[in-house]
């Protein structure tokens, strides 16, 4: 991939005719120019469709580059690429990833694997996967590090078929064209798709993504001439889920689609490795287990304890501690406001403004 990119600089190729010219499927492709771009050894120069180009870096990534067979002897059966896991370090621990927002994730364990490599796997072998849990604990993050291919549709009540396919949209001309939306793309791309909050979405409008997961694989664009698009190799969905939020449904028709369905808590003890304040973990840690137990509604997650060291550090702790009982829910203010005084020795009321300096 390198070596092609690097033997014509300044060119854009596209995913097909990378493809084409080494002999390998789109989705595979794909990955490898992703991977490509996250390290600064290529670039991609357009979105739709996706084109990459050399960079300065190309060049030397080129030289440590194995170049394939002239003439690949196509395989009886497509097989979807699977990625490489990221070898550990000396201490047996799987090193962070960078997502594409450039924050960490730190990988966590699933069937004895870590996840990101699990969910590679799960994809190879095309078993849909829902995560579910509350939001902030990481079920976006996990997906964005195991996938670095991948498309994302957030889901809501206003979501709409067209949102998915694609619809008609009004060019520079006055005229109107037909843009492909997620779902075509990532099947045309073989790229992973993932439908964030995807119980939100109108279980009508889910209906149109079904055909595209069963064995079909395939789709029909009625607004479209009736076109038929079929998915790649390398296409996959996933999904998540926050039982908790209102309005989100998990029907029997969306369940059935993912073979696998994966809870997603936090993880404190990664909070704890993360330097976040001890007294904040040892409340959250207390927090999740009222809730739990049915005691209490809510309980901060991974993304509120970062945000909380965040602002720690800049405003100090106690504005923190405010901010924390703050963000609780109404109804489980004064518990959470109870317990974070008792945990910090000092009465705590939501953060607010004080009078005029």
């Amino acid at each position: 991939m390198a070596q092609l990119l690097a033997a014509s600089p300044g060119r854009v190729f596209t995913v097909t005719d990378l493809a084409r010219r080494l002999g390998h499927s789109g989705g595979a492709v794909g990955n490898a120019c992703e991977t490509l771009v996250s390290r600064g050894e290529a670039e991609r120069s357009g979105s739709k469709p996706r084109t990459y180009r050399a960079t300065s870096a190309t060049a030397a990534a080129a030289q440590h580059t194995v170049p394939p067979p002239p003439h690949p002897a196509p395989a009886s059966t497509p097989q979807v690429p699977r990625q490489a896991p990221t070898p550990p370090p000396p201490n047996g621990r799987p090193v962070p990833i960078i997502r594409p927002n450039g924050q960490t994730y730190h990988p966590r364990a699933l069937a004895k694997l870590p996840d990101v490599e699990a969910l590679r796997r799960l994809r190879e072998a095309q078993v849909a996967v829902l995560l579910y849990g509350p939001p902030g604990t990481g079920k976006t993050s996990l997906i964005e590090a195991a996938f670095p291919d991948l498309i994302t549709v957030a889901g809501d009540g206003d979501t709409t078929v067209g949102d998915l396919i694609g619809e008609y949209t009004q060019d520079a001309n006055g005229g109107y064209e037909f843009i492909y939306g997620p779902l075509v793309t990532a099947m045309q791309e073989g790229r992973a798709l993932l439908l964030d909050d995807a119980t939100l979405i109108s279980p009508k409008v889910l209906a149109a993504l079904y055909p595209a997961m069963d064995g079909r694989r395939q789709i029909q664009v009625k607004a479209h001439k009736g076109e038929t698009i079929t998915a790649c190799d390398g296409f996959y969905v996933i999904a998540g889920h926050n039982p908790g939020v209102h309005g989100a449904v998990l029907t029997e028709a969306l369940a059935s689609r993912f073979s696998m369905q994966v809870q997603v808590g936090s993880d404190y003890d990664l909070a704890a490795s993360l330097q976040i304040h001890r007294t904040a973990v040892r409340i959250a840690r207390h927090l999740a287990t009222l809730q739990q137990a049915g005691d209490l509604g809510w309980a901060p997650q991974l993304r509120e304890l970062i945000a909380f060291q965040k602002i720690a550090d800049v405003l100090g702790a106690e504005a923190a501690f405010a901010n924390l009982v703050g963000i609780a829910p109404l109804e489980d203010r004064d518990t959470v406001a109870e317990i974070v005084t008792k945990a910090t020795g000092r009465p705590v009321t939501a953060l607010a403004l004080g009078s005029q300096l």
